[in-house]
């Protein structure tokens, strides 16, 4: 990352070609370290606000890659997301986890990103979703976080915000439906219809592996 001439909350965050080389945090920074740097970054310490991007990017880049098309969406919803996170920094108020008061930043502008879209309000034909959780099950049992994220974001829009709110987030159809401007029942098919075609395309890569095998 090429530091920016100014806060890294009033101006563009600047990425290098690959974010591979930023590692998740394996042990766990102690809460008042973190505390501290917090704390820096709402005097404007630049150095604090260096250190807690490159603490929190590779977490928050997973998520923002699930909401994305590609990886230069992904990389658009961290860089805007991190300037409001350094933005409003001062509002988070130390009762809470704080990965999850910034993860929630980056949802919510992701979602700011694909909510006026109007192809994200696909209607599809209520169906029996009664086998879905099995469906959830097979999926988590056969394929690797970053072939499942590549696979999201395969989806169309309305079915990839719609899985990761309810999957990844936890979200109930009926909070979804308020946050999208949808039906419940949009969000119910949508969900269950990303299911199927994530299911669909596990099937088929499996198919090519054991293809490549032989």
């Amino acid at each position: 990352m090429r530091p920016p001439g100014k806060g890294l909350g009033e101006e563009k965050i600047y990425f290098t070609p690959n974010l591979s080389h930023l590692c998740c945090i394996n042990n766990p920074v102690p809460v008042d370290v973190i505390t501290e740097i917090i704390q820096n970054c709402i005097r404007g310490h630049r150095d604090s606000q260096s250190r807690l991007y490159q603490m929190y990017a590779p977490g928050m880049f997973v998520v923002c890659q699930r909401y994305a098309r590609s990886r230069e969406d992904a990389e658009d919803i961290l860089q805007e997301g991190f300037i409001k996170v350094f933005r409003h920094i001062s509002q988070f108020r130390f009762n809470g986890s704080f990965e999850g008061w910034m993860r929630r930043i980056m949802v919510n502008t992701a979602l700011q990103k694909y909510r006026s879209q109007t192809h994200l309000h696909v209607i599809s034909d209520g169906g029996d979703h009664s086998n879905d959780h099995f469906i959830d099950e097979e999926i988590s049992m056969h394929i690797g976080m970053k072939e499942l994220i590549a696979l999201i974001q395969q989806l169309p829009t309305a079915y990839r915000v719609v899985f990761n709110l309810y999957v990844f987030e936890g979200m109930k159809h009926k909070e979804i439906a308020l946050r999208m401007g949808i039906t419940e029942g949009t969000s119910k098919s949508n969900l269950h219809d990303a299911r199927q075609q994530l299911q669909k395309a596990i099937l088929r890569s499996g198919e090519k592996a054991k293809l490549k095998v032989f």
